[in-house]
């Protein structure tokens, strides 16, 4: 929200400097995030004067720059050197002295100085009107009335407007400081608690006079009483369209905004003033002179003030005409044909509310983000529509000239009541930690505008002002009086008692916390990536069955994402664009999916992101490179965790380079990918990235189908034997696995690949593989005739299944 200084000292009882009032405004809830200086013309043309060229003589040296004798009110007129064209003796011009800065209109500004041009010295520059930021003309050196004075400030002959802008961060609850009076009203209040007074904001607001004639009557029809709760207007005749005086162009400009024609600026002023939208239409354009505010049917085209044709929607709040013509998208934007322009003479005011949530939606669904519905769809007071419009009015007949042509329009159908709220003094005091005055309480919310219905020693009852919408429980008037008190001077307690509530884990949390505790220990980062991606991730097959976003607020945000490998190689290629390569990561996140309309699910992830090194290069240990087998012994370890071992590893189709399915008898648990290059680099990745993606649920229900069981310790020595295989190259590991299993050896306990060698002498596509096979009998030692015998099994299957050649 922004405020000017000079037009918000406008409505305080005293004068406050820029300082002060932005620590009030801060300590109030109004936090000042900026405050700036604003000119008119930049640098407020200080130390330029009005001039007189006594003198103009051709320069010796050069053709085209002539020698110029100026007055400027001091005792001796001043030499300078002028390249201009049109520069003549008897002229007024504006002079930039030596030691002044001047602010071009476009370029970089510039500080005078003693000059020797052409071995002629110049004290000082006759200036053009865009060398000093007051137009965009170089033709030649700015000519002025003949009779000013010389010596005059160029600032007090242009009038140059300065200003302080505060730009203030607004909660979304606050729709009563969006105006200059809103928050005038809590500076007012703010100053009446601490200096004991009761100071009000001044009022703009006046009557207008009741013998008015009805020369243009109008009629005004509310359809859709829910959108359009209150509706008032009125009509001016005789009204010219202009230009705007300085004053009204001054501090629309102040704040950022462009003036139109001094109609469109006045409801523009007002807007910022009180916070009110108001519309002011060409009277002649309105057939039959009756408002009608409605519904069209769905895709009714309406032109809008910027030319463009729109197609409405069967939710859009219309301001119609007697014959159904829209006029104007209610409380959004106005239409083409009926807005004011030059020939325009007679116009009808409009000073409405307007239900927010359809403002809303027609807002965004249409991409017009104006002024006016942002003030609607947060709320506006719905008591003031008349005040404000007799405000405008009043500026109108100012600025324009005409008169008012018809009595005030004020339809109303169903009055709404003011919400009270009960506040014990107690509980105040509970609730803040301090303890107040009931007076103090009572005059504190007579200034912001709420209504003393009733009090007494222990409480006080009020009525909400309609500007305060957001107010309804006792805790919302708490903070009130925390608010203007000044949430600074709530002192800090030397002590703090609390109860903290100790609650165990559910099995789910726990676990998740389990396993997060093993990926921090093994150097991992938790992530935590935005569940609303970019659909051009994703192929239109998968956008298809994906739950898009209605109201995106951004382009590259308007998916629920599908899957949870894209945002995590978003957060991956912020971290190596910034040369941090050596990354591992995991995120517990959930993706989104729909079955179909409206019938939509999610699906709880643990991810695990790898790239880069497993560690830095150091004095002991070389850096070795993140592989898939690291990011499958990280899938196996996180497994093991969970006492899942039944686990097994299936490599699968897919756009990425190499996957792995995870999977037990009863249900596939995730996979493990390595990422395609062309997905990498969609995002400018160019190392390698693996990717661990867990279903959670599923890993959370094989988890606990696993019974916990405690076996003593075995007393009996483990016996090793080695087997080195000579098989096909095409032969996998896990193909070697599920030859063991079928051996179903009970005795059997563990298994280890320690060796792969590869060599012509071996054969045409062959590979010697060496395992390690772990035997061990819990009741005895185990014999070496037990344990060959074993190992003859596994042989014979090895020779039967693989074709493998034992080698000895």
């Amino acid at each position: 929200m922004t405020i000017s200084y000079n037009w918000l000292s406008e409505y305080l009882p005293s004068t406050i400097d820029t300082h002060t009032l932005s620590t009030i405004l801060t300590s109030i809830g109004l936090e000042v995030e900026s405050m700036e200086t604003y000119e008119s013309c930049k640098g407020g043309l200080k130390g330029l004067v009005i001039g007189e060229v006594l003198q103009c003589e051709p320069h010796p040296n050069a053709d085209k720059l002539k020698i110029t004798q100026v007055q400027v009110g001091g005792a001796e007129p001043l030499q300078i050197v002028c390249g201009a064209a049109n520069v003549a003796v008897g002229q007024k011009v504006v002079v930039a002295t030596v030691g002044s800065t001047i602010y071009p209109t476009s370029g970089e500004p510039l500080t005078m100085r003693v000059a020797k041009i052409r071995g002629v010295e110049s004290f000082g520059m006759l200036c053009a009107e865009d060398e000093i930021g007051l137009g965009s003309s170089h033709e030649g050196i700015l000519v002025l009335p003949e009779n000013l004075v010389p010596g005059t400030l160029a600032s007090d002959y242009f009038g140059s407007y300065s200003d302080v802008i505060y730009e203030i961060g607004l909660t979304p609850n606050r729709m009563d400081a969006m105006s200059h009076l809103g928050v005038a009203k809590d500076v007012c209040a703010y100053l009446s608690y601490h200096q004991q007074a009761e100071l009000r904001p001044k009022t703009p607001y006046l009557a207008l006079p009741n013998n008015v004639l009805n020369t243009l009557p109008f009629e005004v029809t509310i359809e859709n009483e829910k959108a359009c709760p209150r509706y008032s207007g009125l009509s001016i005749s005789g009204v010219t369209v202009g230009e705007s005086p300085e004053w009204l162009k001054n501090r629309l400009q102040a704040i950022g905004l462009r003036p139109i024609n001094n109609i469109v600026d006045v409801t523009n002023y007002v807007l910022h003033e009180t916070g009110q939208p108001l519309h002011a239409f060409d009277a002649a354009a309105i057939a039959g002179r009756h408002i009608r505010v409605k519904n069209l049917p769905q895709d009714t085209l309406f032109v809008s003030l910027d030319g463009k044709e729109r197609r409405l929607l069967a939710d859009d709040l219309l301001i119609c005409d007697n014959l159904n013509q829209p006029l104007c998208l209610a409380g959004v934007f106005g239409g083409r044909d009926s807005g004011v322009n030059p020939s325009t003479t007679s116009i009808f005011l409009e000073s409405a509310c307007f239900a927010a949530v359809g403002i809303r939606k027609t807002s965004v669904k249409h991409g017009l983000r104006t002024d006016a519905a942002t003030r609607f769809e947060k709320g506006v007071d719905i008591s003031n529509t008349v005040s404000v419009l007799h405000r405008a009015a009043q500026l109108i007949l100012q600025v324009a000239g005409g008169s008012i042509s018809s009595p005030t329009i004020d339809v109303y159908p169903i009055p709404k009541a003011r919400t009270q709220v009960t506040l014990t003094y107690a509980y105040l005091t509970k609730l803040s930690g301090k303890k107040y005055a009931p007076q103090s309480v009572s005059n504190l919310f007579s200034v912001l505008g709420f209504e003393i219905v009733a009090q007494n020693d222990d409480q006080i009852t009020v009525a909400v002002p309609f500007c305060k919408p957001d107010i309804s429980l006792p805790a919302d008037l708490v903070e009130e009086v925390i608010r203007i008190d000044g949430l600074d001077n709530i002192a800090i307690p030397t002590t703090i008692s609390i109860s903290p509530s100790v609650e165990a884990l559910t099995v789910k949390d726990a676990l998740r916390e389990k396993i997060a505790t093993y990926l921090v220990g093994k150097g991992f980062n938790e992530i935590f990536t935005n569940s609303i991606t970019n659909s051009k991730y994703f192929t239109p097959e998968v956008i298809a069955h994906s739950v898009s976003m209605l109201n995106s607020l951004s382009a590259d945000l308007d998916v629920m994402r599908p899957s949870i490998l894209e945002t995590g190689l978003e957060c991956l290629s912020y971290n190596i664009n910034r040369r941090i390569s050596n990354l591992q990561f995991f995120e517990f996140g959930k993706t989104y999916h729909a079955k179909a309309t409206a019938n939509y699910y999610e699906v709880e992830h643990l991810a695990m992101y790898i790239t880069g090194n497993n560690h830095e290069d150091g004095w002991r240990n070389k850096q070795v490179p993140q592989d898939f087998f690291s990011a499958k012994g990280y899938a196996e370890a996180v497994l093991a965790l969970c006492g899942i071992a039944d686990a097994s590893f299936t490599q699968t189709n897919s756009e990425h380079a190499l996957t792995l399915t995870i999977a037990t008898k009863k249900q596939q648990l995730g996979t493990i990918v390595q990422v395609g290059k062309q997905k990498l680099a969609g995002f400018d990745i160019k190392q390698s990235v693996y990717f661990i993606d867990f279903d959670y649920e599923a890993l959370l229900q094989a988890a606990t189908r696993k019974k916990i069981t405690y076996k003593e310790v075995p007393k009996f020595p483990v016996v090793q034997r080695d087997l080195a295989l000579v098989i096909d190259q095409s032969i996998t590991y896990a193909t070697i696995e599920a030859s063991i299993q079928k051996a179903k050896l009970d005795k059997l306990q563990a298994v280890r690949l320690f060796d792969v060698f590869e060599n012509d002498k071996l054969g045409i596509n062959k590979k010697s593989v060496a395992i390690n096979f772990s035997f061990l009998d819990e009741s005895k030692t185990l014999t070496d005739k037990e344990t060959d015998s074993m190992m003859q099994t596994l042989i014979a299957i090895f020779e039967k299944d693989l074709e493998a050649i034992i080698r000895k």
